[in-house]
């Protein structure tokens, strides 16, 4: 067990009743920033591991895998532990390290002069890249389980909308300089680790925190909390192969749009910011109504439907035109996400809800660890001499049938609820 901190580390008083609707808009800005500073650096990341290899689209794209699965790696091991101090700690002084750690990341890789650094900025990214997960646990503490969908929803509006304005102006300032955007992004990273201390209260109150034990803190032990419920563990699978199914556009997106279409960092910034806006849109407007209409289970189901279909245009398009008509079906997927993180919130007692989003995050961490791999060097087959055919979107094609294996799994473990019920 670990002791507790004196309360001037944690800094912060917990959340009254009154306060909780400016709690959530606390976490949102939160959020937001942490995913502008990220968007920023989308469309530039791979081009400047391209840059260190002379330009050889084939060979960035096996180095940026293996730079995803480093990172998916450090979240697959600190995830849990970091979800298990926020259980013990609080969310609040979680959130304000791992943005802290993310700022002193960019800054690194803004100086990185090899592709060794770049490296290493990964590695720690991975490590303190935790705050999304911890701010799930956030709202799942204020927020009453029957509300959850819609505000997972809300928040999703965060990354949306940093995703509209950080692609397109990473783009740009790509433009004028490949480091500019790093420099930027650790800007706002510092700027909400300020805004944080000033602002964001604690949402966790001690007689609601358990003990920290190291046992349920390793990824195994995490995943054990996953396992002890039928249901769990299903939703679990599907969003494994969901999650798995989503790394295929941060690690081959920029490379397939800039090797299919041709399009420069700019191009690639605002069809980014075209996602984010679409994304913002369905999180914003339609997750609410459509949970309230057909429930958390139909809606898990029907947002994984849209991302296949998604998937599929993006894989098949032979134009750009054709790849944005597949945007707004893609981004109907954001329904699912919230769906699902409102049935896994509802199925644990609120003392552990940490240790969920940890163990989550360890699920997601090990998709990670396959995805980059597993999309870049399909992509990196599929464009090479040796492939039987040129086919550049067979990634988006895998990841098409991965996401209608999840909506499978989905029906069924659902099924098995309604049979108990």
């Amino acid at each position: 067990m670990v002791d507790e901190p004196p309360a001037s580390i944690i800094g912060a008083p917990l959340v009254s009743a009154p306060g909780r609707g400016a709690a959530v808009a606390f976490i949102f800005v939160t959020i937001l920033l942490d995913m502008f500073a990220l968007g920023l650096i989308m469309p530039i990341l791979p081009k400047l591991v391209e840059s260190f290899v002379d330009n050889d689209t084939a060979s960035a794209a096996r180095i940026f895998g293996l730079f995803g699965t480093a990172w998916a790696l450090m979240q697959f091991l600190f995830s849990p532990i970091l979800g298990g101090l926020s259980d013990r700690f609080g969310r609040r002084p979680v959130v304000l390290l791992s943005n802290f750690g993310l700022a002193l990341d960019y800054v690194l890789m803004a100086l990185a002069p090899s592709l060794i650094w770049l490296f290493v900025g990964r590695v720690i990214s991975g490590i303190t890249s935790a705050s999304v997960s911890t701010a799930f646990a956030y709202i799942a503490d204020m927020t009453p389980p029957e509300r959850r969908a819609a505000v997972f929803g809300k928040i999703g509006v965060a990354f949306g909308a940093g995703f509209i304005l950080g692609p397109a102006i990473g783009g740009l300032l790509g433009g004028i300089d490949p480091r500019l955007p790093f420099w930027a992004a650790a800007g706002l990273s510092f700027a909400n680790t300020l805004y944080g201390l000033l602002i964001l209260p604690e949402s966790l109150p001690h007689d609601r925190r358990s003990p920290f034990r190291w046992k349920s803190a390793n990824p195994l032990g995490a995943l054990h909390l996953l396992r002890s419920d039928r249901v769990l563990a299903g939703l679990s699978v599907v969003n494994f192969f969901a999650q798995l199914a989503h790394v295929v556009l941060p690690s081959t997106f920029v490379l397939y749009a800039t090797y299919r279409y041709g399009w420069d960092a700019t191009t690639v910034g605002l069809t980014l910011a075209m996602v984010g806006v679409c994304a913002m849109a369905v999180q914003g407007a339609a997750i609410g109504p459509i949970v309230r209409r057909f429930g958390e289970r139909r809606a898990l189901l029907f947002g994984l439907g849209c991302g296949a279909a998604g998937f599929l245009i993006f894989g098949a398009a032979p134009s750009g035109p054709l790849f944005w008509l597949g945007i707004p079906v893609m981004a109907l997927w954001g329904v699912s996400g919230a769906a699902l993180q409102a049935l896994t919130t509802q199925r644990v007692t609120p003392e552990r809800q940490g240790q969920l989003q940890g163990a989550t995050a360890s699920v997601q961490s090990v998709s990670q660890l396959l995805g980059p791999f597993l999309f870049t060097l399909i992509f990196a087959y599929f464009i090479g001499a040796q492939a039987p055919l040129n086919l550049p979107g067979a990634p988006f094609l895998l990841a098409t049938a991965l996401l209608l294996l999840a909506l499978v799994i989905a029906v069924r473990t659902l099924a098995s609820v309604q049979r108990s019920a």
